[in-house]
């Protein structure tokens, strides 16, 4: 407590329930309650979140409808709260709710997947079945009874978006495809393999469940290529619809061609950087790959309890005794069937801190992807960025944190920007010095992210083609066809998503160093990653202001064309 010191006393941080009692906090809870059953299934793992009791996905063209005039009604409530005379702290959660609305506005009005990407149904369906086997074994009644649903669900999900995709794009149509290739041995050997593990009653309703959904999907896949050949071709969002976004959405006070700059700058930085590793560690063998997936979790569990006490003894930031553990497991069969329509993680959630967080790995081969190559070596690298101190670890935290708003309110420049700054704090710290060609991982993990920040830009500005932008990632960084496809695909259908990581980062170099300035000898490390972890899931831009009374980015905010 003592390092928070300088931080409480300024801030007087408590659950703003306890402290407050205003409309806002009303209105966060209706809003949140609204977003958990309105919200669309991703494929990014970092934004999941908890559902109701039932949840399925809804998005007939009434659905969208009563969304958009449920978001226009919570907009209308939102204005016309005042909280310009509350505390810095309060006035923040004023703008997270907003930020949070123009979030569903920007969903539902500007990029328009549910209108524009096939894609999306993808994620509706066979994505939100997979994330319902994301969290380990027990299969209890309700959890069942959820996957059963889920399934259940697929063919009028598949018709709505039928209906709804007056506009759709033939890239996104080919994704839709690519996925749609070989669904039915996918999805079949997935429920075989999930049966054991479910009651009797519910293995022997899943089959015709399961066959009616893949039924439903091969239907979509006949109808995607019917009208291919009539589809648009753009992409993009454009200039001004990505403007918005930095603008309202993720409180980023740059502009597009500033962000170019910015991402290039960090991408000449990288590559001498990496080059100065390399050549310093030429004589230096590489770490031995790992014989087999027992040995990789056996060192990934010792090296994630290295790297909590590293934090702990190096006073860099406060480990509580709660938290969990972020754990390598084999990936089951009825996962690695269905071939990958999202992140094999589980990070847990809100309601579930007593549990580990799950990273599911494949075993040590020479045919591996991008990340996945990395940790048949050292696991370290991505238990920064995904585990302990990243996004497991940090989400924990703002999932603990005592204001309900922060707890639930989520924003991917932040989070990403936190888990990419981590990786460089812990190498900067002295972590990998015992592996020298670790560091040189690190390196390039920041030559992607600099990169992915031109390949955002250009493709929501039309200036990239999705396969422009993943030949200019495979040749560049470089890295395996695969993964950069896959990289672009996800960028073109989520715009401003792969600026977070680099543009975060810099944002939270800014912060500390600003912090740092102002205190002075009073400046305590510690103390100020426990602030930037535990509200870790809020724009760096409010980070800034609410600790150092600082509102000259959102000055540059208001004035950001």
């Amino acid at each position: 407590m003592k390092d928070l010191g300088w931080i409480l006393l300024g801030l007087a941080l408590c659950p703003t329930t306890l402290c407050y009692a205003d409309p806002l906090d009303d209105f966060a809870r209706d809003f949140w309650v609204w977003r958990a059953a309105e919200q669309p299934v991703s494929s990014d793992d970092v934004n999941r979140i908890e559902r109701p009791a039932g949840w399925v996905p809804n998005w007939s063209p009434a659905s969208v409808e009563r969304y958009r005039k449920q978001l226009e009604q919570f907009e209308a409530t939102w204005k016309k709260l005042d909280l310009s005379t509350s505390p810095v702290a309060r006035q923040v959660d004023y703008r997270l709710m907003g930020s949070a609305l123009a979030r569903v506005r920007w969903e539902l009005d500007f990029t328009k997947s549910w209108q524009r990407n096939p894609d999306f149904y993808i994620d509706q369906t066979v994505g939100a079945y997979f994330s319902l086997l994301l969290p380990p074994p027990l299969f209890d009644d309700r959890r069942t009874q959820q996957i059963i649903a889920t399934l259940n669900s697929i063919p009028a999900t598949i018709e709505d978006g039928k209906k709804n995709l007056t506009d759709p794009v033939t890239p996104f149509a080919r994704l839709a495809l690519a996925s749609l290739t070989d669904v039915r041995p996918r999805l079949l050997q997935s429920v075989h393999e999930l049966k054991p593990m479910l009651s009797l009653s519910a293995a022997g309703e899943i089959d015709g469940v399961t066959e009616r959904a893949i039924k439903a999907l091969e239907s979509f896949r006949d109808w995607l290529n019917d009208r291919l050949p009539s589809m648009s071709t753009k992409t993009a969002v454009g200039r001004d619809s990505y403007v918005f976004f930095l603008k309202n959405v993720a409180f980023i006070p740059f502009a597009p061609e500033q962000l170019l700059s910015m991402g290039h700058q960090e991408w000449a930085r990288s590559v001498a950087s990496q080059t100065y590793e390399a050549q310093r560690n030429r004589d230096v063998p590489e770490r031995t790959a790992f014989r087999d997936e027992g040995e990789q979790i056996a060192a990934e569990e010792k090296d994630e309890l290295a790297i909590r006490q590293y934090l702990d003894s190096k006073k860099l930031l406060t480990v509580p005794a709660w938290m969990q553990h972020y754990r390598y497991q084999p990936i089951p069969a009825y996962l690695s069937a269905l071939g990958g329509p999202g992140e094999a993680d589980d990070f847990t959630g809100p309601g579930r801190l007593k549990e580990n967080s799950t990273r599911y790995i494949v075993p040590p081969a020479r045919e591996l992807g991008y990340f996945a190559s990395t940790m048949t070596r050292d696991p370290r690298p991505l238990i920064i960025h995904e585990g302990v101190p990243g996004h497991y670890f940090q989400l924990a935290l703002a999932w603990g944190n005592p204001d309900p708003i922060r707890r639930h309110y989520y924003d991917s420049v932040a989070n990403e920007g936190l888990g990419f700054y981590a990786e460089e704090m812990m190498m900067n710290a002295g972590l990998l010095d015992d592996s020298p060609h670790s560091r040189e991982i690190i390196w390039n993990f920041m030559r992607l992210r600099a990169l992915r920040v031109e390949v955002d830009v250009k493709l929501a500005l039309g200036q990239f083609t999705m396969d422009e932008a993943a030949d200019y990632l495979k040749n560049t960084v470089p890295m395996d066809s695969d993964t950069a496809h896959a990289e672009a695909a996800m960028f073109a259908s989520i715009p401003g998503q792969a600026i977070s990581y680099q543009i975060g980062k810099l944002l939270i170099y800014d912060f500390l160093g600003t912090a740092q300035r102002q205190k002075g000898d009073a400046f305590n490390l510690r103390g100020f990653h426990d602030f930037l972890w535990q509200n870790g899931n809020v724009p760096i831009t409010l980070q800034r202001w609410e600790l150092l009374g600082l509102r000259d980015q959102l000055d540059q905010l208001q004035h950001l064309r």
